[in-house]
């Protein structure tokens, strides 16, 4: 070979880019893709499984803020009051209870005009605000980022609550003057900590479907087989629950009508009598752990 061939070969060889080919290139995105479709769902997963351990923690948290509190009280539950109580006249004609003293001093809707959807601040210096040490964040489900197309425009990142209290716990004011709650005269209402017969059987605190959490008082009536009030299912299909004893639990749901999407509108649908077994198994599952049936003769109140 001559030298100029030689030198010919020499300056090709030194033209020549490292780099991939485009099949070298589709290959290693496909193998990137199939690596995501993989690992993705887990991931997913197990951002879900923290996102429930945290409401799990949160709810415990506000359980014991509400023993202390009724530590505090002679054995008195804290307040819990329904949004409508405050304006009810009461039947001995004694002024109701104002919101301020309640568990939770708020109402949530979807408007932007109520400032109770971000006042964390009035939110935690009344009722159990003083025993979580003010902490805000104890309030609401990590997963519960729900707002309104007008909240959402206005720069909100979420509302400040997403629990809500058994409403056969505490006093109910006007709605459980008389030792028994109107929406559910058959059953037992707990006025004091010790009147709970089975702790561990009896939920206190539950996250709430964004579409139906206005106050802090979850209500449903064990006579009227359709929701009022409606459980989260943010932690995949699951509702967490805190239980009078202190633990705290999720509770997996049956009826795909009880998961309504999370946002504004979805519950509607859900707001009608209940007819299949899965539907009747979650609500009777919510009102089994509600209270227990008075017996004749007794209220159960406590007082």
């Amino acid at each position: 070979m001559n030298t100029t061939a030689l030198r010919l070969i020499r300056s090709g060889e030194s033209n020549r880019s490292p780099g991939f080919t485009l099949v070298e290139l589709l290959v290693v995105i496909a193998i990137i893709a199939i690596l995501a479709g993989i690992l993705l769902p887990t991931l997913a997963k197990s951002k879900m499984r923290a996102q429930a351990i945290i409401c799990l923690n949160n709810e415990k948290q506000l359980t014991l803020a509400w023993v202390m509190y009724a530590d505090d009280h002679d054995g008195k539950l804290a307040y819990n009051l329904g949004e409508n109580s405050p304006t009810m006249a009461s039947a001995g004609g004694s002024p109701p209870p104002p919101m301020s003293v309640n568990w939770a001093n708020n109402l949530l809707d979807w408007s932007t005009s109520q400032t109770d959807n971000t006042n964390a601040a009035l939110m935690v210096e009344t009722g159990l605000g003083l025993y979580v040490d003010r902490a805000a964040e104890v309030y609401r489900c990590p997963s519960d980022h729900v707002l309104s197309s007008s909240q959402r425009k206005a720069g909100w990142t979420a509302r400040v609550r997403s629990y809500s209290m058994n409403a056969m716990i505490g006093d109910a004011g006007t709605f459980s003057t008389s030792g028994n709650n109107i929406n559910n005269p058959g059953y037992v209402q707990f006025f004091r900590l010790t009147s709970i017969p089975q702790p561990a059987e009896i939920f206190v605190f539950v996250d709430e479907h964004p579409d139906t959490i206005d106050d802090g008082y979850f209500v449903n009536r064990a006579y009227r087989l359709e929701w009022i009030d409606l459980p989260a299912s943010y932690h995949g299909g699951a509702a967490c629950f805190s239980f009078a004893d202190g633990h705290s639990e999720t509770h997996r749901w049956l009826s795909g009508t009880t998961m309504p999407p999370p946002y504004p509108g979805a519950a509607a649908s859900v707001m009608r009598p209940l007819s299949s077994a899965a539907e009747l198994a979650d609500f009777y599952w919510v009102i089994s752990h509600m209270s227990v049936e008075a017996d004749q003769g007794s209220t159960g109140a406590g007082w």
